[in-house]
């Protein structure tokens, strides 16, 4: 007898309750997902999820109270499994760089997504850990051009090795410690103390740093 696959478990937080009932009606849709909670603020968001363990929080940004930033933050901190995507009107590098620093996986423009990209997105994050919207790849890239052009010169010497290289694409990719240890058959602590190199070798501080790092050396490409 086949096993049936779980759905993906979501939780919707958003403070508009006409964004919320939109979202829900689009994900009713999928046969993979599940709705399994609505939050009104981030207050609310990091309860329920730390109370029924979603796989992927569809967060806002500007809610009452607690913001969306620090709701991302606080969800990722009690668990690093839950999958956090923001979904905001803010078409902004500040927000989204705060939304990546405090542990989102992906950023979608409410203005410009589309129901399809809404569910691949949430796909995206639930199995590979990142995802962004075109328009912001679009932005993002354009924005560290300047950086691009400064740091990406041929033959760099970084100082890491070729593990420590593949380690750091696999964690800008979204990949957990257990994950990356698992495909390249080596210990999590291995995994932990090349990572700990490689953000003393670059002067990096956070996972943020490290994929931009890495999308300025063109070791990850964000998605078309």
């Amino acid at each position: 007898m086949e096993q049936t696959a779980s759905k993906i478990r979501v939780l919707i937080a958003d403070d508009h309750a006409l964004v919320r009932d939109g979202v829900r009606r689009i994900l009713e849709d999928q046969d993979d997902i599940e709705v399994i909670g609505e939050a009104r603020d981030g207050q609310e968001a990091i309860a329920k999820a730390l109370a029924a363990g979603p796989d992927v929080v569809i967060m806002d940004i500007t809610m009452p109270g607690t913001t969306g930033i620090d709701a991302t933050r606080a969800i990722r901190s009690s668990n690093e499994h839950v999958q956090v995507l923001g979904l905001t009107v803010h078409e902004s590098p500040e927000y989204f760089f705060s939304m990546l620093q405090a542990g989102a996986a992906g950023y979608l423009l409410k203005k410009d997504a589309t129901s399809a990209e809404l569910t691949d997105a949430i796909r995206a994050v639930h199995r590979d850990g990142v995802y962004m919207h075109p328009t912001v790849a679009k932005w993002l890239m354009k924005d560290r051009m300047g950086d691009l052009q400064r740091e990406r010169a041929p033959n760099v010497d970084t100082g890491l090795t070729g593990r420590e290289e593949e380690i750091l694409k696999l964690v800008a990719d979204g990949l957990f410690n257990k994950d990356i240890a698992d495909r390249l058959h080596l210990s999590p602590a291995t995994v932990q103390t090349h990572r700990a190199n490689i953000m003393q070798k670059l002067n990096l501080h956070s996972r943020a740093d490290l994929v931009k790092y890495a999308l300025r050396r063109g070791l990850i490409q964000l998605d078309d």
